[in-house]
């Protein structure tokens, strides 16, 4: 029997065709691809500016420097994230403080960001960025007020949410639209809602961001529009371009990605009939009706201490099992490269202690899915004996 993955892509034969295709095509770079690629996210998530780079990572680093953050500028943050937005604040000399997550869901709260402001007397905030941990974007309308009282960006690191939407007043908003943001961005790796392989995007409706944008993904060059070999170098900028490879199969699994959503939500869905009241002990994340999420993770929390256990022995338990689930994420104030005065985070604490991610994706056949509840029904009928 195979191992089940808590993850994967899925790549189908028209997927394959116009990644082929785009190899006969004069540019493989900076080519059709590229800017099809880009009008189509525009048009799908109904923003004024859609641009494409190498990775999640890049666009949140362009995300930083389009907003001209400088050396020692305050960011907000959550202290559950991918490393990637902490290196990037870092390595540009900004002055990084955590936030502490809800306990359950594993995402930053508005109350949350008001007690790290008044615990560290913030005066002034340059940005925030907020993270939909698990695809499930809340508190969109009182972060955005928040962002209001004190003035600062809001950078919404939507790697988990490409497809989910948020209800503000009357109206339903995709993730990346940047309605209540300055600027949102994704990743395209193999395992987000839809993959080119590796992959970026950032989105935003201001042009003089947008501007930002495009010089800083291209060395800084401002190129000549009449005569192709003058060009002028406006920005310290890097090579974060992506292919038109990439965006082929950007492009094609974009085409896919209704299909995408309303697989992993019927996944979803089996999980939280199955699960919800299996076990006192074992809690799954609530959401607001408000929201139509992404579906990208399916954490369950275990309060392992009533079991004199931890989550080693059920995650090493489901793996005898052939089962491979994954923890999202180990806390970014646990890493060495964590040099600045250690705080505490009692909520990450008892996130990161309890919550497991169980496998969720689109070639999760029925078959498998209910034989993972069933082994996971099993570790807790055998902790009742």
């Amino acid at each position: 029997m195979k191992y089940i993955p808590y993850s994967r892509q899925l790549i189908d034969k028209k997927d394959s065709k116009l990644v082929l295709s785009s190899l006969s095509n004069d540019l493989i770079t900076t080519g059709p691809f590229v800017e099809k690629f880009e009008n189509n996210l525009k048009k799908y998530l109904k923003c004024k500016f859609s641009y494409v780079c190498s990775s999640g990572t890049a666009a949140i680093h362009l995300a930083m420097l389009s907003l001209n953050l400088k050396k020692n500028d305050i960011i907000l943050m959550p202290a559950i994230n991918f490393i990637a937005s902490y290196n990037m604040a870092k390595t540009m000399g900004l002055k990084v403080y955590l936030v502490d997550v809800d306990e359950l869901n594993g995402q930053i709260t508005p109350n949350k960001i008001l007690e790290c402001i008044e615990k560290n007397n913030l005066k002034k905030i340059n940005a925030l960025i907020v993270m939909f941990h698990g695809g499930y974007p809340e508190n969109i309308k009182k972060f955005y007020d928040i962002k209001q009282k004190y003035k600062f960006f809001i950078i919404e690191d939507a790697c988990h949410a490409l497809g989910a939407e948020y209800k503000f007043k009357k109206n339903f908003f995709k993730i990346g639209s940047c309605k209540h943001a300055d600027i949102s961005t994704f990743s395209l790796h193999p395992l987000k809602t839809i993959t080119s392989g590796e992959g970026g995007i950032i989105t935003t409706n201001n042009s003089k961001i947008a501007k930002n944008i495009k010089l800083f993904r291209s060395h800084g060059i401002s190129r000549n529009k009449k005569i192709h070999w003058l060009y002028d170098i406006k920005k310290h900028g890097f090579n974060y371009r992506l292919s038109d490879l990439n965006c082929a199969l950007g492009l094609s699994q974009l085409r896919k990605i209704n299909f995408f959503l309303k697989k992993r939500k019927k996944i979803y869905t089996k999980y939280l009939n199955e699960l919800k009241k299996l076990h006192l002990n074992l809690k799954i994340p609530e959401y607001s009706k408000s929201i139509k999420p992404s579906y990208h993770l399916f954490t369950i929390n275990i309060l392992f201490d009533k079991f004199n256990m931890n989550k080693d022995h059920f995650m090493k338990y489901l793996l005898n099992n052939k089962i491979i689930t994954q923890q999202h994420y180990i806390p970014i104030y646990k890493f060495s490269i964590y040099n600045e005065k250690k705080k505490s985070f009692p909520a990450s604490e008892k996130y990161i202690n309890n919550s497991v991610s169980i496998p969720i994706y689109v070639g999760l056949d029925k078959k498998k899915q209910e034989r993972i509840i069933k082994i996971i029904k099993r570790y807790f009928i055998n902790k009742k004996k």
